[in-house]
């Protein structure tokens, strides 16, 4: 492995609004309506700045195709985007015969194509946002406790039965290793990578996966991806180590619920909050992105609770300082439907034929999504709120005045001489035809673990207190009594993210799919039957934003009035940089973002009084639009 760190390929900086529109004509003008009203308003707020992207993504489905092949490109897809294209001597003994129907003939030539780019590109030091700050006085000084988002931390195999033995300590997720592993022995990796469908646990046969423990489990996905690695670089120059900071890695496929039974993490980080409390004398900073942050949310609750942590209301004000929420799917992530639905998202829809001939080769659309639903931990990210915040048939929040046709349609059918053989759905009728469609046992494993609704009225919330299936949800729970905490909400903006969908019935007989992704409509910024709103590429912006700009300002969601301050980043990528250069937006790669560890560092150094505000979306005229409002008797 050169010393040279490769990172990924591309972000699709605004890849829809520089795409040249299909001449394909859309049904009844339904499509082009959308397509125009939403690459106008994208277009409009944040610019078009990235005409070159088409070149590259011819390009980019090359790689698509081999990370597709190899894993499944959907699971590292979901919030980790393709990977880098590197060196890989960790493949070891695979023979050129195995990879045979794996490689596409032009792979090796993008990779060096890749690769000599990136090395022209204006590459940033990693260092230089700490060694900047260290030179103004900034120093450690509160401990750092990090939460990694969903996939984002490796799992390691620990199984001693003889269909484990070869794996053990490897990381059958994170790692060359795994894909090795699903070249050789696609079934058992399956096997290895499924928890057991009726108890959310480990499966049966001895087999074992833990999460990888320490900085390195999360500080790359796999060699050269870098994820939290530049975070940890930057905390280093301020004074960090691992006797004041620390990663709190989890089994992000575990319900929450089970994170505990299994594994006792949450009382594991409860015991290393207070160590670290304890033995630094000042309060902690939690540091959460994407799934984390729900993570932290559910905690917040769990440590409070008599059949929890039993720490009482008291125990956030004690020991928790500050919460740095990065791009926080707060209230999920739209594109979790499809991908336990039908095994797809907009990653999987907008490969092409070939590259598609090979995913479906590996992994079928049936497959991925058995493999989702067998990840409860996945399903966490399924959409609440329901109409009140995603919209019903006729409006949803975010529409745009002129809009034709409303966002609230969540899955689209197109009409076939003149009728329809399924009526558009909401996002609430699309998680009830989630559950009347799917197996019992996952029916049971998400009515178990989670809730997706809205708790309107206090006595709602504090009810809801009581109930653990509630704690992920920050609509129908509150926060914590903690009227010294300070929240702290970090997102991206401005790039084209999955808000809506085009289903039909899928071709194929052999499927126990009922419907699949229509990715034959394409135009403007409907892509492949992907419609594309507002985010930072993976969330939409209501669930980042929503809670911060406007739910954590009622008081039954917020009783104890507790801080919260906002900063958006919007998406400026630098057009030679792979990852998107220092002013990113993307839902990972901002991880890597200039300013993003200016404030972290600020934060963890205990000058978190001079992060300002900065909210240049739409956000909170959308959050005044969504039907949930404060109660009377706090107006």
């Amino acid at each position: 492995m050169s010393s040279l760190r490769k990172r990924a390929q591309g972000t699709q900086s605004e890849t829809a609004l520089a795409r040249t529109p299909s001449p394909e004509k859309a049904e009844d003008g339904r499509l082009e309506s959308v397509s125009k009203i939403v690459d106008s308003k994208l277009s409009h707020k944040y610019g078009d700045k990235h005409g070159g992207q088409h070149k590259t993504r011819k390009r980019r489905n090359g790689f698509i195709f081999f990370l597709g092949g190899l894993f499944g490109i959907v699971v590292a897809g979901f919030f980790a985007r393709q990977s880098d294209l590197i060196e890989f001597p960790e493949l070891g003994d695979l023979s050129m015969d195995s990879l045979m129907d794996v490689l596409p003939a032009g792979f090796v030539r993008d990779v060096r194509d890749l690769a000599r780019g990136e090395r022209e590109a204006v590459n940033y030091d990693s260092f230089s946002v700490g060694l900047n700050l260290l030179s103004q006085g900034v120093k450690a000084n509160h401990p750092v406790i990090m939460i990694p988002g969903v996939i984002s931390t490796g799992l390691e195999s620990w199984g001693t039965t003889n269909s484990s033995t070869q794996y053990f300590r490897k990381r059958l997720w994170g790692s060359w290793s795994m894909m090795r592993a699903l070249v050789l022995d696609k079934e058992g990796w399956k096997r290895h990578i499924m928890l057991d469908k009726y108890t959310g646990l480990d499966p049966p046969g001895g087999i074992k996966l833990r999460a990888a423990q320490g900085f390195d489990a999360a500080d790359f996905f796999i060699t050269g991806y870098w994820i939290w690695n530049k975070i940890l670089e930057n905390l280093a120059t301020i004074g960090y180590d691992p006797t004041n900071s620390y990663t709190a890695a989890y089994d992000w496929r575990l319900s929450y619920a089970n994170l505990e039974v299994r594994d006792q993490y949450f009382t594991r980080l409860q015991m290393y909050i207070e160590m670290g409390v304890k033995t630094s004398k000042k309060k902690v900073v939690l540091v959460s992105h994407s799934m984390g942050s729900q993570v932290i949310f559910y905690f917040f609750h769990w440590v409070a609770a008599e059949s929890g942590g039993n720490g009482g209301d008291s125990w956030v004000d004690d020991h928790i300082d500050s919460w740095i929420n990065i791009s926080g799917c707060m209230l999920g992530a739209l594109k979790g439907v499809p991908a336990v639905l039908s095994g797809e998202m907009k990653d999987t829809a907008q490969l092409n034929a070939f590259a598609v001939y090979g995913l479906e080769k590996f992994l079928g659309r049936d497959e991925r999504a058995e493999i989702f639903r067998a990840m409860p931990g996945i399903s966490s990210m399924l959409p609440m709120g329901g109409n009140a915040v995603w919209g019903n048939s006729t409006w949803a929040p975010d529409d745009m005045p002129d809009q034709n046709v409303t966002y609230g349609n969540f899955l689209n059918f197109k009409q076939i001489n003149g009728t329809n053989k399924y009526r558009n759905l909401t996002v609430e009728d699309s998680l009830s035809y989630l559950m009347n469609t799917t197996e019992d046992w996952y029916q049971d494993q998400i009515k178990g673990s989670y809730s997706h609704g809205v708790a309107h009225t206090t006595a709602e919330v504090e009810a809801n207190e009581k109930d653990p299936r509630k704690w992920i949800n920050p609509l129908e729970t509150r926060l914590p009594l903690a009227p010294n905490l300070k929240i702290y909400c970090f997102y991206g903006i401005g790039k084209p993210t999955e808000r809506s969908y085009f289903y039909r019935t899928p071709e194929s007989p052999l499927t126990s799919l009922n419907i699949t992704i229509d990715t034959s409509l394409t135009q403007g910024n409907v892509d492949h039957g992907v419609i594309l709103g507002e985010g930072d590429g993976t969330v939409n912006l209501l669930s980042v934003g929503y809670m911060c700009n406007r739910g954590w300002n009622m008081h039954r969601y917020n009783p104890a009035g507790v801080e919260i301050k906002v900063f958006e980043m919007p998406h400026e990528p630098d057009r030679f940089s792979p990852r998107g250069g220092p002013n990113t937006g993307d839902h990972v790669d901002i991880l890597g973002r200039s300013s993003l560890n200016d404030l972290i560092l600020r934060v963890a150094a205990g000058k978190g009084d001079d992060v300002g505000e900065s909210v240049v979306s739409e956000i909170r005229t959308y959050a005044e639009r969504v039907k949930i409002y404060e109660e009377d008797a706090y107006l």
